[in-house]
């Protein structure tokens, strides 16, 4: 059997005037947009979309940025360049 669901989703007005302008601009309609990027989501197992954070980077990649400093700020600080070549010469 082939079912149809409805879903409904709100959304500010200034959005859907824009996205409907740059949508039948490629000949999409709205209705069609969406179950184009939820068949991407199954496709992808994922959003099929960059989500960045606030700072520009992906969530993993942000994630290793403060797991990366975190470690910078336990290791051993040097104080000049021959503190640090006389630790490289152990």
């Amino acid at each position: 059997m082939n079912y149809q669901d409805t879903i409904q989703i709100r959304i500010d007005s200034k959005t859907k005037k824009n996205a409907k302008k740059i949508l039948d601009g490629v000949g999409l309609d709205m209705s069609s947009a969406i179950k184009l990027f939820l068949i991407n989501v199954i496709n992808r197992k994922g959003v099929p979309l960059d989500l960045k954070t606030e700072n520009g980077f992906t969530p993993a990649q942000e994630k290793a940025l403060v797991s990366d400093v975190k470690k910078a700020k336990r290791s051993k600080g040097y104080h000049n360049l021959d503190e640090l070549f006389a630790d490289l010469e152990l």
